[in-house]
This record gives structure tokens, C-alpha cells and sequence, in this order.
């Protein structure tokens, strides 16, 4: 997760500063960067979904787990999440209609989505597969979790490891929350130019703020303060800081 998002945030990042900076350039070397923030996008939600049921195969099949959930074979999933959030990028530049006057290898345009996402079936494949992709782990991550309350009930030993783990899944439901805040910003654009005179640009930087960075900077933070290790390196930190520095007692004799 922490390296997707990363990926995601370097490449939106640098997106967001070639258009707001006017920079143009080849759609050669466009597309990688769309393709890449593209994949990294979609690929959220599927391990949000794959790490819910891993949870879930823990608390119900801890003796019959798959052996692909193991920790020296986990790159076989990490693999197939990421050849299923690039399949769709690529079947969305193949139905791209190329405009005859752009030169794909000379032409010099601003790096947009809108460039290779130009035809209204584009449009709709993109909503299409984002609406589908969020459903699916939506329903995964709500029947994990009232699978897991369910058992919750249920057990009366080891329940400490039952709770644990219906507090992962719910923290995996809030994080695809935040996740699709993404696609309310057709919404706080529309509300912005309705009620202030914002410039354009001013208005997608709010939107890229707050929308795609804050939840991206926030799914780390959730995850480290969940250790106890860390949490209480950054509580003695900002407790050691909020100290007053006491004047030293000087005594003359």
C-alpha cells in the first residue's frame, strides 16, 4: 500500500505541476505518467480488498490457509493486483481515437487525462470500471466485517485477535472512503463556481489538496500510530517538545 501510494502521489504530483505550470510536451512521455497514476489508482481499492480477506481467511481458515497467503509467496498476489489495475488502463488507450493533427512523438501538449481520454466511450469504460471497482471492495470489506463482528460474538477466547482484526477491516473501510473522495470533485467544482469567484487553477489545486493528497498522507499516518512502538516514540516526542524549558536555579553564594 505505502509503495502505491507513493507511486500515485509522485506521479499525480508531477502532473499537477507540468499543468499548472503550462509545461507542454510530447504525448510519448505523457502517457507513462498517466498510466502509471492511472494504475496506481484503481490498484487501491484491490488491496484494501485483498488485505480485508486476508483477515478474514485468518480468523475462519487459520489451519487451511491458501498457500499463495504465505508470507514467501505473497508476491504472486502483489502481481496480480497490479496486472489487473494495468489491464484496464491499457484496454482505455486502445479504444483512444488519436487526433490526425497531434504528432504523438513531436507535438507538444499539456499533460492531461482529457488528451487520451478524449471520446465519449472512454469516458464511460473509465466511470464504468471505477464505479465496479469500488463496489466490489465495498462489498468485500462489509461482509469481512460483519463477518468477523459476527465472530466476535461468538468466541469467548482469543477474542483480543478477533477485535484486532475487525478494527483492520474497519480501518480498511475508511481508507476507501477517503479513496473516493476523488470522484466528488466534479461536485465541490461546480458548488465552488456557483458560490465564489475562484481562478481555475485555484480551484484544482483545492481539489487535488484536498482530495487526492490529504487522504494519501493520511492512510500512512493511520497505519503507523496503529503501532504501539511508534505511537509512543511520536507521544514522548511532542510531550518532550510541549515541556516548558525551566530557567536554571542559580544560587550566589
Amino acid at each position: 500500500m505505502l509503495i502505491n501510494d507513493t507511486l500515485q502521489l509522485l506521479s499525480s504530483v508531477l502532473l499537477f505541476l507540468f499543468v499548472m505550470g503550462q509545461v507542454k510536451f510530447a504525448i510519448v512521455y505523457c502517457v507513462p505518467l498517466l498510466f502509471i497514476s492511472t494504475a496506481t489508482f484503481q490498484n487501491t481499492p484491490l488491496i484494501l480488498a485483498t488485505m480485508s480477506l486476508e483477515r478474514y481467511v485468518a480468523i475462519f481458515y487459520p489451519l487451511q490457509r491458501p498457500a499463495a497467503w504465505r508470507s514467501d509467496r505473497i508476491w504472486i498476489i502483489i502481481l496480480s493486483l497490479w496486472l489487473i489495475s494495468c489491464i484496464f488502463p491499457i484496454i482505455d488507450y486502445s479504444i483512444w481515437k488519436r487526433d490526425p493533427s497531434v504528432d504523438v512523438l513531436s507535438t507538444p501538449v499539456l499533460c492531461k487525462s482529457i488528451v487520451v481520454n478524449s471520446s465519449p466511450i472512454q469516458t464511460l469504460f473509465k466511470a464504468a470500471v471505477s464505479v465496479l471497482f469500488f463496489a466490489v471492495v465495498a462489498v468485500i470489506i462489509l461482509f469481512t466485517y460483519v463477518r468477523i463482528l459476527l465472530e466476535t460474538r461468538k468466541l469467548r477466547q482469543d477474542r483480543v485477535s478477533v477485535s484486532k482484526a475487525m478494527h483492520t477491516v474497519l480501518l480498511h473501510g475508511f481508507q476507501l472512503l477517503l479513496c473516493m473522495l476523488a470522484f466528488t470533485s466534479p461536485i465541490t467544482e461546480t458548488l465552488i463556481v456557483l458560490h465564489a469567484n475562484w481562478l481555475p487553477q485555484d480551484v484544482a489545486f483545492f481539489n487535488y489538496f484536498c482530495f487526492m493528497l490529504i487522504p494519501r498522507f493520511l492512510s500512512p499516518l493511520i497505519y503507523g500510530f496503529r503501532d504501539q512502538t511508534l505511537r509512543g516514540y511520536v507521544g514522548k516526542t511532542f510531550l518532550c517538545c510541549s515541556n516548558k524549558v525551566k530557567p536554571p536555579n542559580l544560587s550566589y553564594s
